[in-house]
């Protein structure tokens, strides 16, 4: 039996990814795919607009932590142009390979521009960043990480921060399993989205770092299927 009383500390293939760029390629597709059909996109798209609404300014700077190859960038940028705002979009991960992708697959979105670099340690100020978001990444940390790393895009952010990561949920586990029987190819794939929710998050657990996030207030929200959005207002 899989234990979900407690979040798992085992590492996914992902975190340490060596093979070829082509394989990367194979599995971000993958992952993708089960975003874009179990509608992960909107719920990130959603919230960073609802943000953005509540300000008025000619443009907005908006970073995106742990972009892989900038989907989510992507879409951003699609439904900024559609809504008449002028966006600047900056993507940060560590993976060199998925930045090469991430270019390569954004060379139509000049507003888009990506960097390699450790959050933690880089001097954003002179970016000017009014949001922060990050999807499906936070669950890669330990809940230490994890509470350095919101404090961290809390300050970094002059609006606001938008997680979106999943439930730990046995349903959401076993559904899984299912979905990528039929919709899923790589095994990497399989193998890590079934613990990705392992090591992913109830809701008392987010509201228990939020205590410990400062100059912020929260707004924690179930989303189907089986996502949190965590908003994270500046004071």
């Amino acid at each position: 039996m899989v234990d979900f009383t407690q979040r798992s500390s085992e590492v996914e293939i992902m975190d340490t990814f060596s093979g070829t760029t082509d394989e990367l390629k194979t599995i971000l597709l993958d992952i993708n795919r089960v975003n874009s059909l179990l509608g992960g996109y909107g719920i990130t798209l959603d919230a960073v607009f609802e943000l953005l609404e509540k300000e008025n300014k000619e443009s907005y700077t908006i970073l995106d932590m742990g972009c892989a190859e900038g989907t989510m960038l992507r879409k951003l940028a699609e439904e900024a142009r559609k809504r008449n705002v002028t966006l600047k979009l900056i993507g940060v991960d560590f993976n060199e390979q998925g930045l090469q992708l991430a270019k390569q697959y954004s060379a139509d979105y000049p507003e888009i521009s990506y960097l390699n670099t450790d959050i933690l340690s880089a001097d954003f100020s002179s970016w000017d960043v009014d949001v922060v978001m990050t999807t499906l990444t936070l669950h890669h940390f330990s809940d230490e990480g994890v509470i350095e790393f919101v404090n961290r895009f809390v300050d970094i952010a002059k609006l606001g921060v938008v997680i979106n990561d999943l439930e730990r949920s046995p349903i959401a586990y076993y559904l899984f399993k299912a979905f990528s029987f039929f919709f899923i190819k790589t095994k990497i794939a399989k193998k890590d989205g079934l613990l990705s929710i392992r090591r992913a998050f109830k809701k008392e657990e987010l509201q228990h770092f939020a205590t410990q996030v400062t100059n912020a207030s929260h707004i924690i929200k179930w989303k189907w299927a089986f996502r949190y959005v965590w908003i994270l207002k500046k004071k």
